[in-house]
């Protein structure tokens, strides 16, 4: 089994990175790998309470990252800079997260064999 880390940097309604990383965030966990996922900038804003992506016209995937743990994605990181920035807390966040800052950050992606940036 490999360790794997997906990064997710792009705001949850710029463009399609947001789905991409959850999409391949469980084809990974599916295929039995060690799956983490860290979102930073503007990606933790994909993890807030209360959206409404319909309003928009989008598909609501938000429903689909509460179904994570149930493909033992356990491991989702979140930049505590970015939750910082955004006046956000973990309170926020509609799934349990672990808030990493810069050097936990570093540490994360240098014990992976594979770093996904979307």
């Amino acid at each position: 089994m490999k360790n794997i880390l997906v990064i997710s940097q792009h705001g949850p309604f710029d463009d399609q990175h947001m789905r991409e990383s959850l999409d391949t965030t469980l084809i990974f966990a599916a295929i039995e790998q060690n799956i983490s996922w860290l979102l930073s900038g503007d990606a933790v804003l994909a993890l807030k309470k209360h959206q409404q992506p319909e309003v928009l016209g989008i598909k609501n995937y938000f429903k689909t990252i509460k179904t994570l743990e149930l493909y033992d994605v356990e491991n989702i990181y979140v930049c505590e800079k970015s939750l910082m920035d955004f006046n956000l807390t973990k309170d926020n966040l509609i799934i349990d997260v672990k808030v990493a800052n810069f050097e936990q950050q570093r540490l994360l992606i240098s014990q992976q064999h594979q770093v996904v940036t979307l």
